[in-house]
């Protein structure tokens, strides 16, 4: 019941703002226009107070004050935003600096309308003068000092530069005002420091002016040290070497390093002294270096050691060893030094893969795989103190070469192709390289090549071989020792182990039968007389393929079943094989021949037709005779003007002529006068026509009473008798 009359009060306040609220809701509006006005505007030097102020207009029918949210963009990015009633607002640059350079512009919000005004450009020109602070300001040489640059009243991204005596030792990037750096000074005396800065703005950069000069005195540090070498700077191996590096009355505390081809063998404050037994590999350069801070300091010394011997060699004879040749190794030091030792005081040992081979400098074996490895030779010494003064040789490693086994030749590829260019190939499974391959063909040199890495193949380009017998003729040499004689392989194990194709020869094209009719099967036989197999036969038809088959013979056939006349034409057959490689054959012309049983019909045809023709004739023939015996005449042609003799028939003979047929009575009238193989037509054609023709009545007579008569009636006949060419009369007579 405690928060009874707040709550009351805010139900107030909340009555009263709500008409406020609604009626601003409900407001019709438009901004009419908004203004940025800068003062001073365009280019103004830096340090200058600037007055910005934003004026909107906007025209309402609220009879309360509209919000507008004000926002003062700077290069597009709001620097300063207000919500206000009030139609303007005001902001100052107190004062302008180089990163407020750029293009202004104000933006009013009025609920869900919003406008811009024209853009402003200030330009600042000039930036701060940068104050430099260096602390210390006299330190000693090789010390560093911390120096501060800063412009406390300039914005954006800033490069410092430091500069001593004018030149530029150092830059910075700041993203603040201001820096802080060390800056060591490496040489004593007066130096004079000072600092400018640069800011980088959109469009452009500017730089500032030089900053306060601070003069630094920098004092001289005496740490330069000293280096001494005892007993002496020339010395013997074995002999013992003091090396003593120190600063004497350093101001401060320093340290000190001994170093030799830039190792360092010792360090120590202040003073140091190195003990080193010296060897030949001693000699040199060695260096003394005193430090404090970046300073340093150095100081040099060379010693020359020489030596008690020099170092071993170890030579092997000969260089190049092939297995089972004897080998030596031999191991001896030029040089010693005589006021130490003499030449028999140096010892020897050998060692073969750093193992003991042999005490003394001599050694010879036979080469073999196992003696395969490392060798090496040990020498040493007593010096003036006992001590023993070692040294190692150079390193020889055996490797015996493996002789050079009985090349083999083979065809690259695996297969040769009669008459056409190949390669051969010689190859040894056993040899050290380099190995020098000659190919031979009849026992004379053709090639030859070098091999001189696993990589590398002894390969010969060849043109070509035309019979299997050439193949043996080839051998290869293999030589890899110069004192060896050459191994030299076969040309018969090289013909047993080729791959070798024939290319077919021109096929033949056979038939059979030779002749073939409709209805017969035809076989067509392609025959080639060489050819490694398989070979590929195709036979083909007017040329176009038929039929195809790969055998491993050297014929092939196919039949065609029920030959048509649509098979008839040209054939021929093309043949393959491996080699790849066509040969065709000769073209083979096919004639194909009716059925017999067609034959045989138009052979019934035609003698039906001829046994027609001649019955159609005979019949012709046999009504001619007929036609002439109704004439009823009968007429008698003289056939010779010297008789006038008169042919008489009796009545028997008339009667016998009526009762034979036509055909049989012109054979018996005419057959003492006519020739058999002549008809009666035929005379007719051939005798000239004759005007004087007599026709004679013969009255028949009476029958004879032992013969019947054939026919009743009175019959009238026509003779007709005429005089031949011979001088015979010839008779035709009509019986009616």
């Amino acid at each position: 019941m405690d928060y009874t009359p707040a709550c009351l009060s805010l139900l107030l306040l909340s009555s009263l703002f709500a008409p406020w609220q609604g009626a601003e809701a409900q407001s019709r509006f438009t901004i009419d226009s908004v203004t940025l006005s800068v003062d001073p505007s365009g280019e103004i030097s830096t340090g200058t107070f600037v007055d910005m102020s934003c004026q909107v207009i906007v025209s309402h029918d609220s009879s309360v004050p509209l919000t507008h949210s004000f926002n003062l963009l700077h290069n597009d990015v709001v620097v300063f935003s207000k919500k206000t009633t009030d139609d303007a607002f005001f902001y100052q640059l107190m004062p302008a600096r180089a990163a407020n350079s750029g293009t202004y512009m104000c933006r009013v919000t009025v609920q869900n309308k919003s406008k811009g005004s024209i853009s402003k450009k200030l330009v600042v020109k000039g930036l701060q003068t940068p104050v430099l602070l260096v602390n210390p300001e006299m330190p000693f040489e090789g010390e560093e000092v911390m120096a501060t640059c800063h412009a406390l009243e300039e914005s954006g991204s800033f490069y410092f530069y430091f500069y001593q005596d004018f030149e530029q030792i150092k830059q910075v990037r700041a993203s603040g005002n201001m820096v802080e750096t060390k800056l060591e000074m490496k040489y004593a005396g007066d130096k004079h420091l000072h600092c400018d800065y640069e800011i980088v703005m959109i469009g452009n950069t500017q730089r500032s002016n030089n900053s306060n000069t601070v003069k630094v005195t920098v004092k001289e540090l005496f740490i330069t040290p000293v280096m001494n070498i005892l007993p002496g700077e020339n010395v013997i191996e074995g002999d013992v070497v003091d090396f003593v590096c120190k600063v004497v009355s350093p101001p401060f505390p320093v340290s000190v390093f001994l170093t030799k081809d830039k190792k360092m063998l010792k360090e120590a404050s202040t003073n140091l002294t190195h003990r080193l037994r010296v060897l030949a590999e001693d000699s040199g350069e060695y260096v003394c270096k005193a430090e404090r801070g970046n300073l340093l300091r150095e100081a040099y010394k060379s010693i020359r050691v020489k030596d008690l011997f020099s170092k071993p060699l170890l030579k092997m004879k000969p260089r190049e060893v092939f297995e089972g040749e004897v080998f030596t190794l031999n191991c001896s030091s030029k040089d010693y030094s005589s006021e130490r030792i003499n030449s028999g005081d140096v010892k020897y040992s050998l060692y073969w893969n750093q193992v003991l081979l042999t005490s003394g400098g001599y050694y010879n074996a036979t080469a073999h795989l196992s003696l395969n490895g490392n060798y090496s030779c040990q020498a040493y010494a007593l010096d003036r103190g006992q001590n023993q003064v070692f040294k190692s040789s150079n390193q020889i490693v055996l490797k015996a070469k493996v002789p050079v086994s009985v090349p083999r030749v083979s065809v690259v590829g695996d297969r040769l192709i009669l008459g056409k260019p190949f390669q051969l190939q010689c190859r040894s499974e056993n040899g050290s390289l380099p190995i020098t391959y000659s190919l031979l063909s009849h026992h004379r040199q053709v090639k030859s090549r070098v091999v001189n890495s696993p990589r590398d193949l002894a390969i010969f380009n060849l043109t070509s071989i035309h019979s299997i017998t050439d193949l043996q003729s080839f051998s290869c040499k293999a030589q890899n020792h110069p004192s060896q004689p050459p191994r030299e392989s076969s040309g018969e194990y090289l013909r047993r182990i080729a791959n070798i194709i024939v290319p077919v020869s021109k096929p033949e094209l056979s038939m059979m039968p030779t002749k073939v009719a409709e209805g017969q099967d035809l076989t067509l036989t392609c025959t080639v007389q060489r050819g490694t197999p398989p070979i590929t036969y195709t036979w083909h038809h007017s040329a176009l393929p038929m039929h195809s088959i790969t055998i491993n013979v050297m014929q092939g056939s196919y039949i065609i079943r029920s030959v048509g006349q649509e098979h008839g034409g040209e054939y021929y057959c093309i043949t393959s094989n491996p080699s790849n490689d066509t040969e065709r054959s000769g073209s083979l012309i096919v004639e194909v021949k009716l059925a017999p049983w067609k034959i045989f019909l138009i052979a019934v045809f035609c003698i039906l037709l001829t046994v027609a023709i001649i019955v159609f004739i005979f019949v012709k023939k046999g009504l001619l005779p007929f036609r002439r015996k109704r004439t009823g005449d009968l007429s008698v042609k003289p056939a010779s003007t010297k008789t006038d003799e008169t042919l008489r028939l009796t009545h028997g003979t008339g009667i016998e002529a009526a009762n034979a047929t036509p055909g049989v009575m012109g054979r018996n009238v005419w057959s003492d006068n006519v020739s058999g193989s002549e008809s009666d037509d035929q005379r007719s054609e051939g005798i000239p026509e004759v005007p004087d023709i007599e026709y004679t009545e013969v009255q028949p007579q009476e029958a004879d009473p032992g013969r019947a008569p054939v026919k009743k009636g009175t019959e009238t006949v026509y003779s007709e008798v005429r005089n031949s060419m011979q001088g015979r009369t010839g008779v035709l007579l009509h019986v009616q």
